[in-house]
């Protein structure tokens, strides 16, 4: 099983910038479809962005489309989140989830079967 930590979260500014990464150890991220999720206080977990094991191949939510840049370095056994234009709506904990399957961008939580811990995004006026 492959075990997953993410990191970058923080407090920013509407219409700023950050960036997630997501650092998985114990297999070799090249073997697994990753995708960020984030679930906000009272609300069940949404999918943002997928990108399949040879990163050729990623699916953004429509809400994220255009400001978020999913991106991932097997050597370093690393995925990244870029994100931009930062908008209050985005607050919420940013999870990291692994598959198995390594071409299928899935979007239900159920796709995926290792998560990391969450990183908090807090995006205040």
């Amino acid at each position: 099983q492959v075990q997953l930590v993410e990191s970058g979260g923080r407090l920013v500014q509407t219409g700023g910038s950050l960036r997630l990464s997501c650092a998985a150890s114990g297999r070799p991220l090249s073997r697994y479809t990753m995708a960020w999720f984030r679930q906000a206080p009272g609300k069940e977990r949404e999918f943002v962005v997928a990108i399949i094991s040879s990163g050729t191949s990623t699916s953004y939510a429509d809400s994220v489309k255009g400001r978020f840049t999913i991106s991932r370095d097997n050597a370093k056994n690393t995925v990244y989140l870029q994100m931009n234009s930062l908008k209050a709506e985005d607050t919420a904990v940013y999870y990291c989830a692994a598959s198995p399957n390594m071409y299928l961008l899935g979007r239900s939580p159920g796709n995926y079967n290792a998560w990391g811990q969450g990183t908090q995004v807090t995006v205040s006026s």
